[in-house]
Formats: C-alpha cells, structure tokens, sequence
C-alpha cells in the first residue's frame, strides 16, 4: 500500500496536496481526496496541519494550507503554492485550486492535471438576517451591499443604481460573520459554489443569473495543479476530469488569456456564461461602461 505524504495541509503517492489555509479549502481538498480514496484503493491518505512558514516533516501525510488575507496580485498565493512544490518535491505532489484563482498562464514546469465536475458557477445574493425574504430589488435606496469583485460592482450597479457597492474582504466565514454581527451591510455577494460546499446553501436569499451578473472565469470549478514532469500523478488525478465542464473551463480561460493578451491588466472585470455552443462575456475597462463581447 503506497502513502499520501505531505505536511499539514498538505498531500502525497508518496503523494502530496497543498492548498490555502480556509475552511472552503479544506472542504475543496476534501472531496479530492475522497474521490482518489475510491479510484485509487491502494493509497493510503492522511491529512494534517503545517503553515508553509513553518514547515517540518511529519510521518504521513498532510495537506498545506496558506492563508491569505488580502491579495493585491490574482496569482499571489498560487505562486506561494507552486514555489512550494517545486521546493519541497519530495513530499508535495498536487494542489487543489478554485480554477477562477489560477491564471491562465502557468510558470513552466506546471500544469492542470484535472479539473473536476462544476458545483453552480453563479453568484448567490446573502441577506443580512434583517432582511430575510426580501431580493436586491426590493432593498431599501443606498443599502450598502458588500463584495469583494469589481465583476459583480461592475455588472450589478447597472441593475440596482439604487444599491451601494462596497469591499469585503475575508473568507466566507469572516464575510458572513461581518454581515450578521454589524449593521454596515444589508447583504453580500458570494459565490455559490462556495455556499454549497460548505453546507452553507440555506443562506441563499437568491441566485443571480446571467442576464443579472455573469460568473467569473472558471468559477464553480475544481483545479489540480501537478508538476509536469510527475506522470504518474497526473496519471493518477487525470480520472478526475469532468469532460463537459473541461471543454467549457477550456473555452472560458481561452478567451481570457487571448483578452487579456492583447487589451486588459489582471484587475479588468471580465465575465463569461455558456448558453449551448454559445460563449458569451463581458469585459469592461471602466466600471461604468460594460462592453459585451459574443
């Protein structure tokens, strides 16, 4: 029987898994491991706790976490991940990824070795308890809602002008405990993938469709990130692959990485939604102004 082995939040064949120290993460890495725990009988998997500061070796196997407060650069914490796995290749084998925070471009030596069947790709409105029963529309002028994406300040200010728009930041669990606990905000704007990950989906108030905000890139999707050069574990996570939310995450990424060549800087909202063969986005230099693109 082989092991997974790794640190604290982390994985491995002798295999390894790192991913950012939230709860949603844990949870995300979870159903990974479960699902290789079914595929793969013959590996033995364990998980722990280690910060990527303080790394030690333990025994078994453990999954590594980074926690980040505040991001100023998209790929930040993912380039933290990967510098682990190169670093400590003896020992970490993979990371478990929301897909939306990957960049389209990967440092060479990385790559995508699976992503998983997508979770609902929308965002979910959640109301402060206050306000329960009611929908964006119907809040009061100038209630403040919180968010943490220019996407959905983009999009969603074209909707509801009577709404304010400000930042939260924070996991989900801190955002939902800043709603609840004070009165700055009547609502939040949080993914839904997320929600029903963590159990969380009787906070939903209301789903917002596509002609209400598009979902970012990727978003609602699973990501392992593996080093190129390891075939046996990409190999191993390879089964994982969603053929439909692959073709579907490969179009979506495409598209940004091509928009993003050519007229963007990272922080330009841009969105996407699949309506049968049909990719349809938007991208918007300015707030005030949505450009759609078909």
């Amino acid at each position: 029987m082989h092991t997974f082995h790794s640190f604290y939040d982390c994985l491995s064949l002798e295999s390894s898994m790192c991913l950012k120290y939230q709860c949603l993460a844990r949870i995300q890495t979870d159903i990974v491991v479960e699902k290789l725990k079914e595929l793969h009988p013959d590996v033995h998997f364990e998980i722990g706790k280690r910060s990527l500061s303080n790394i030690f070796v333990n025994v078994n196997i453990y999954i590594l976490y980074i926690f980040v407060l505040k991001i100023g650069e998209k790929s930040l914490f993912t380039k933290e991940l990967e510098n682990a796995l190169e670093k400590i290749s003896f020992m970490v084998d993979l990371f478990v990824h929301s897909l939306k925070d990957l960049p389209t471009v990967l440092p060479e030596g990385f790559t995508i070795g699976s992503v998983l069947k997508r979770e609902n790709p929308h965002d979910a409105v959640v109301l402060h308890p206050k306000h329960k029963g009611k929908f964006l529309e119907s809040l009061a002028n100038k209630s403040v809602v919180g968010t943490s994406s220019l996407r959905r300040a983009t999009q969603l200010k074209k909707i509801f002008p009577h709404l304010e728009f400000k930042d939260i930041r924070g996991n989900l669990n801190t955002r939902l405990k800043k709603l609840d606990e004070k009165d700055g905000f009547s609502a939040i704007i949080l993914a839904a993938a997320g929600l029903r990950r963590m159990d969380w989906e009787n906070r939903i108030s209301q789903i917002l469709g596509p002609d209400d905000c598009m979902h970012a890139v990727g978003q609602g999707a699973q990501a392992v990130e593996v080093r190129a050069r390891d075939q046996d574990i990409l190999e191993m996570v390879s089964v994982l692959n969603d053929s439909d939310t692959v073709l579907k995450c490969i179009a979506e990424r495409a598209f940004l990485k091509h928009l993003v060549g050519i007229l963007l800087h990272c922080n330009t909202p841009h969105t996407s939604k699949f309506s049968a063969s049909l990719l349809q986005s938007s991208v918007s230099h300015d707030p005030s102004e949505i450009i759609l693109i078909c």
